[in-house]
């Protein structure tokens, strides 16, 4: 999973060099943790939040297939 994120990601953003990916995982689910350059952020949350909710979309399509649940969680560097 932390591969997918990772892939598309770096496919959104202006500087794919700065896009960090944690996966922590639990006993039940996998908690994924999203961190781009500041000026990208509003490149992964997408008008109204639709990108981000895209690829928590297809990130929950390809978590059934291992029956654990993920959750995709955007880290902002403040």
């Amino acid at each position: 999973m932390k591969t997918l994120i990772t892939l598309i990601a770096k496919m959104l953003v202006d500087k794919p060099e700065e896009v960090v990916v944690t996966e922590i995982i639990g006993a039940q689910s996998t908690v994924i943790e999203l961190q781009v350059a500041k000026e990208d952020i509003g490149k992964i949350i997408g008008k109204q939040g639709r990108t981000i909710q895209s690829i928590r979309t297809i990130l929950n399509a390809a978590s059934t297939k291992t029956r654990r649940r993920c959750v995709l969680e955007l880290i902002d560097q403040s």
